[in-house]
Formats: structure tokens, sequence, C-alpha cells
């Protein structure tokens, strides 16, 4: 091999090696940082509406839904949505409203199609049943504390901000998949919300939780601004940080069901995730190689011939890594998994590498094209020709936040 070739590549086998170590040093650290805790609630809480849009019976969809039901809150309103009157969910609705007959739990049962996203359709068809001001959208799969809605909904009473939102854990059913997707959740994709954090950066917005006002929900364009947008939760963050205002990272973190019973369910779940992330956000999309540590680190090794530095680099970074999941990991999780590290960050480093290679993602068991401003497009398969149509939705974000009268700019 020439010389100036192989003096290159021990330059980039060092760099890869040595950015790897530096983010999981820096992902440990803030994740080992706490965030400031909300302050307390004030006695004269603000009533809330929940905005829960359902479909199907999700496992552990009752343990979550309950969660909610058993808020330490003076006044809310939990407001289910469907989009068929036949759906699994409400009979878990139906449950719940026996147990628990004192609170204030409502339903919209509305099919109507606003969009090409059908959970924004949900949320807009349940928008006629909500009673209060400060809302609290959530994902049908998050599982809370008591406390949960007195600390996201405090920093609202502060005008200039926005929406509230935080971050999240990966709550693993049984099974090697489900335990694989949920260190997905925890050990990459929260750590990178903390180091952007850390950082300084609000440039985000999560479905586990999102607290709004209903006046800045309506000054956006309410939620048609975002009715066709894969990454719904982001946009709304977006659209109210374009109107000058502040993103809050609650201190709070919730628990969101990992279910994932195949290697394809998993990988066709982690996939949509992060060709989500490429279409909102590319350039850093294309830069968070970095974040996969170990198997980036032993690239760089790789490439830098195993260069002593670079298998120093290497090391730190693995003691790094399981710092990082020791730091994360459930108290009764097994200590065994420390060694599904390596496998669980190469797993990503390789959907990161096909993340570019595709725009078509399954969400449920429909199929989407995702576009370039982050707006996606359903596709609909005709049996007879055996031809596929795109189902293509001309209004986009921008056109959304035009309507709403302002500049518009979604785990």
């Amino acid at each position: 091999m020439p010389p100036v070739i192989e003096s290159w590549l021990v330059a980039c086998g060092t760099g890869l090696a040595a950015l790897a170590m530096g983010y999981s040093i820096v992902a440990w650290l803030a994740v080992y940082r706490r965030i400031r805790p909300t302050r307390d609630a004030p006695a004269d809480s603000p009533a809330v509406t929940v905005l829960k849009p359902l479909c199907g019976a999700e496992h552990a969809l009752y343990d979550c839904l309950r969660s909610f039901c058993e808020q330490d809150h003076p006044r809310f309103q939990i407001v289910f949505g469907v989009s068929e009157p036949d759906d699994p969910a409400l009979a878990v609705v139906r449950r719940l409203r026996r147990e628990y007959p004192d609170r204030d739990l409502a339903v919209a049962i509305d099919g109507t199609q606003h969009g090409s996203s059908p959970k924004v359709s949900n949320l807009i068809n349940m928008m006629a049943l909500a009673r209060y001001d400060h809302l609290v959208i959530s994902d049908s799969d998050v599982r809370v504390t008591r406390d949960y809605l007195a600390k996201v909904v405090a920093p609202l009473r502060d005008s200039d901000v926005g929406i509230v939102t935080c971050c999240y854990r990966g709550w693993a059913r049984a099974g090697f998949w489900s335990l694989l997707g949920s260190m997905f959740i925890t050990e990459w994709f929260t750590p990178s919300v903390r180091v952007a954090a850390m950082a300084g950066s609000r440039s985000f917005a999560f479905g586990a939780t999102i607290a709004i006002r209903r006046q800045v929900l309506a000054s956006i364009g309410g939620f048609k601004a975002i009715a066709n947008q894969l990454a719904d939760d982001y946009r709304l963050g977006e659209l109210t940080r374009r109107m000058g205002l502040r993103t809050v990272l609650s201190d709070v973190v919730v628990e969101t069901c990992v279910d994932e019973s195949s290697l394809g369910e998993l990988l066709r779940h982690e996939l949509r995730w992060l060709c989500t992330i490429r279409s909102v956000r590319p350039v850093g999309h294309a830069l968070c190689f970095i974040t996969f540590g170990i198997p980036v680190a032993a690239l760089g090794s790789l490439l830098a011939a195993g260069a002593l530095g670079t298998l120093a680099m290497l090391a730190i970074t693995v003691v790094a890594r399981a710092m990082l999941h020791s730091t994360l990991r459930r108290r009764d999780s097994a200590r065994a998994h420390f060694l599904l590290l390596p496998l669980r960050d190469t797993l990503i480093f390789a959907l990161w590498g096909w993340s570019f290679a595709t725009r078509r993602v399954r969400w449920r068991d429909e199929h989407f094209q995702v576009t370039r401003n982050g707006a996606f497009r359903r596709e609909i398969r005709a049996q007879r020709e055996g031809t596929m149509i795109q189902e293509v939705h001309q209004k986009d974000l921008h056109k959304g936040a035009h309507v709403a009268g302002i500049a518009s700019h979604d785990a």
C-alpha cells in the first residue's frame, strides 16, 4: 500500500476512534448529570386534558392507561380516540370506566382522515371533546408515575414556554428482541437527547409527552399543521419554537412499552425511527455515526492497522459504554446484558447505514414513503394489476404553517 494512503487511513482511523471515545464519555456524563428538577406544582395547578390516541389492544395497554387514571392531580380529563367502533382498545377503555367511575374519561370514535398521519387525524377528531386549555399528548404505550401530570404541566405557567416534553426509557416485554429494542431507546436515543440538552439545544419534542396550551396549539394552526408529518411530535415543537417560544425538557422520565416479537419487527421499527430522523434533521443524522460507540471505535482501530493509540481509545470507549449501561439499566436487569452492548451498537450502526438507502418505512400494517420535508405518503397496492400506487398528499408542513399565518420550519 502506498505510504500516502496508509497515512491517510491511519489518520481517519484515529479520528474515528477519538470521536467515538469522546462521545461515549460525554454521553455517560450527560446521563449521570441530573436535569434540574421541576419546581413543585402550585396548589392551584391548572385543569388538564390528556389526549390518548389509540389503535388496537397493544400489550400492556391496560397498565399504561391505568397509570394515567391514577394521577395525583386536582382536575384532569382523559380523552381516548379511535377510528373504528370495533377497535379492541375500546374494551380496555370500558374496563377503566368501570374501575374509575369518578374519573372524567371521554371517548372519540371517528374515522375521518385529515391527512396521511392516522395518529394526527385521531388527535384532530378528539379535540372536540377536550374540555380544558392545558393539553398533554401522550402515546398509548407510555406508563407514568402518579406525579407525572403535576410536573409536566407546571412549566406551562410561564408564558414564554411553548411545549414541555420529557425523555423516556424502554420497558421491555419478555423476549430477546424486546430487550434489544428497549436498549435502543434507553441507551442510544435518550443519551443523545441528554447530550444535546447539555449542549444547550432544545430542538426536540417526543410523542411520549408533549404538554401545550390550547392557545399556542391554535396559533400554529392546530394539529392540521402536522397532519401529513411522520415526525409529528418534532414538527409540533418546531412550530412553537418558530413563534419564539421555549421548549422545556422536564426531569420526568416515563416508560414506553417495547414489544418486539421478531428480528424483522425490531429492524422495521428502528429503521422507521432512523428514517424519520433523517427526514427532519439530515445533517445531524449524517453526523450521528459517532454515537454508535464500540463498532465505530473498532472500525477506527482496524483502519489504523491496530495502532496502539486507537486500541487504547477502543478500550476507553468500551469502559465508558459499560458505565453508561450500568447507570441506565434497571436494578432487576441481568448482568449478562453487558455482553449485548457490542451487538446492540453494531446493529444500530448497520441500520443507520441502511437508512441512507431507503425512504420506505412500515408503520403498523401499512407502508409509506418519507419525503425530504418529513411528510409521508401511503402506498396502496392494487391487487389485480399487482402495481403499487402512492397516495400523494399535497399539503406539507410549510403550507400548513402558512395557513396558520406564521413562518414554519418530527422516535
